[in-house]
């Protein structure tokens, strides 16, 4: 498996395109402007606790207040509390924990108004961005994230991630992180680690350790609201938590940012610097490696899978709905369980890749097509539960029900990645929109692919002359490729009378093929 990060800079903008084997499984974009990304912490002010909620509104600097509900505030918030006072009077310079008296922790089961005040100053977290109507979500219980470990200030507690099976290994961890771990502080160990020396988690946990005594260097004289800890650029925090053995190349179009990614690849992985390159070419990025024509074809409402199926995302206020459609496919060699069985897998794996790519969270359901027998809805269930394995996002998938639905839970933290693919109607003015022309292709390509496993022996296209042109121009064409691929050659002729889009296939006896 080759996984390839494909960074395109732009004037205000940078896009992290994530491949896996070619096909693009992760979409990323660095606006610069947001202020409000997970993981950055802020100190603020308390506007009003809400006790119907059992939460407060909280003063982030955002439009609208940010949401702390009582279950976020961490048993330690008393002693949050106090430090950040102590440190922000500047009471207190010593930023370490091993000497600061920990207070009681609060109950667990408790009330808002017993934990906080209006206008109280407290160090909060962004646990998720701001998403449609909605002000930012966060936690008052701190976590800085680093590439082998987790620093979790005003706790003691030592966890190792649940993927690091291995009880060895566990405990090998659990024993070297114990030997390092200062007083006052928790960590937790995440799946990179397995396998590292203490060298290399001490080294990592000094990072933390220095950027939570920057951040606490800030409040003495930090405004309220304020950010007093930023999450890493994108790409460092992308690479935090995707890097591993498996990437094989990262290239970068711009200069300034290659060289940022190659010190922090020297940092993480030394071994693998050799792997960033700087991408020199008139030819866009995105272009060179075919991303510009995956996102056209990935983020509309219907995406076109092998073999004529296609699956139709609709997405509303409360959750996504997703219908899996079989095509026009036929095959007399196999009976409508079998043909429902083979849609439905290609169609969880493609919606395992869709989850990622558009990073879709809360409820989703799914419509896969019926099927009588127990134990091929078992294996669609175990197949969809394997693709969707190595998602980074929290999520839970139920079994199918009885009338064919899965549904799935996943972890919503940042705003959907929405791409707009269709466009303006070439063929007229009253603001009507159409598939992207790229669409167009693929759709023509999937459907002769349909004609010639039904074995017409001549088949001729008529398009018009824009797309006849676009089809049979350049070496080599992708006439030429439909030839090399299916061994059969497509006679193509434009015609002046067609719109745009309007496209037809014919016999050798010249009759139209429905």
């Amino acid at each position: 498996m080759d996984k390839e990060l494909i960074i395109r800079s732009g004037s205000d903008h940078v896009d992290f395109a994530l491949l896996k084997d070619g096909k693009l499984i992760e979409l990323h974009k660095d606006e610069g402007s947001n202020n409000f990304s997970v993981g950055d912490v802020f100190i603020a002010k308390v506007r009003k606790a809400v006790p119907g909620l059992n939460a407060a509104f909280v003063n982030v600097g955002y439009e609208k207040d940010a949401f702390l509900h009582y279950h976020d505030l961490g048993p330690k918030l008393p002693s949050l509390l106090k430090f950040t006072k102590s440190v922000s009077t500047g009471k207190l310079r010593d930023f370490t924990l091993n000497k600061f008296p920990f207070e009681k922790d609060i109950d667990k089961d408790g009330k808002i108004n017993d934990a906080l005040k209006s206008n109280q100053s407290i160090l909060v977290q962004i646990a998720k961005e701001p998403i449609s109507t909605k002000g930012p979500r966060i936690s008052s219980e701190l976590s800085i994230a680093g590439r082998y470990i987790v620093l979790v200030p005003f706790s003691d507690r030592i966890s190792i991630s649940q993927k690091i099976e291995n009880k060895a290994e566990k405990d090998r961890l659990k024993r070297l992180v114990k030997s390092i771990t200062p007083q006052g502080f928790g960590i937790i160990v995440r799946t990179v680690a397995e396998g590292k020396k203490v060298a290399e988690l001490d080294k990592d946990l000094q990072n933390l350790l220095g950027r939570w005594t920057a951040m606490c260097k800030k409040l003495h004289k930090a405004h309220h609201p304020s950010k007093v800890l930023g999450e890493l650029n994108k790409a460092s925090s992308i690479l935090r938590d995707i890097f591993n053995d498996s990437f094989t190349s990262i290239y970068v179009d711009n200069e300034e940012l290659y060289i940022q990614i190659k010190d922090y690849v020297h940092e993480i992985a030394p071994k693998k610097e050799s792997i960033v390159k700087l991408y020199q070419s008139n030819v866009p990025i995105f272009e060179k490696f075919g991303i510009e024509r995956q996102i056209k074809t990935s983020f509309g409402k219907t995406v076109s899978m092998a073999k004529g199926a296609y699956v139709i995302i609709e997405h509303t206020e409360a959750l996504h709905v997703i219908d899996v459609n079989s095509g026009n496919r036929s095959n007399k060699e196999k009976t409508q369980e079998e043909t429902a069985l083979e849609v439905n897998l290609i169609s969880a794996t493609e919606i395992a890749r869709q989850l990622s790519l558009r990073d879709m969270g809360g409820i989703i359901v799914v419509d896969f097509i019926d099927m009588t027998k127990a134990e091929n809805r078992k294996k669609l269930f175990n197949h969809l539960k394997e693709e969707m394995k190595h998602d980074r996002a929290k999520h839970k998938i139920l079994p199918p029900s009885k009338f064919g639905l899965i549904q799935i839970t996943r972890q919503r933290v940042r705003p959907e990645m929405n791409i707009k693919t269709r466009e303006d109607n070439p063929n007229g003015n009253n603001g009507e929109e159409v598939e992207a022309p790229i669409i167009l292709i693929q759709k023509i390509k999937q459907e002769l692919e349909e004609l010639l496993r039904k074995d017409y022996k001549k088949i001729t296209l008529n398009t018009h002359p824009f797309i006849a042109a676009f089809l049979t121009q350049g070496f080599p064409s992708i006439r030429s490729k439909w030839f090399f691929e299916h061994k059969k050659w497509v006679k193509i002729l434009p015609r002046d009378a067609y719109t745009y889009l309007e496209y037809h296939f014919f016999d050798k006896d010249g009759n139209q093929i429905k």
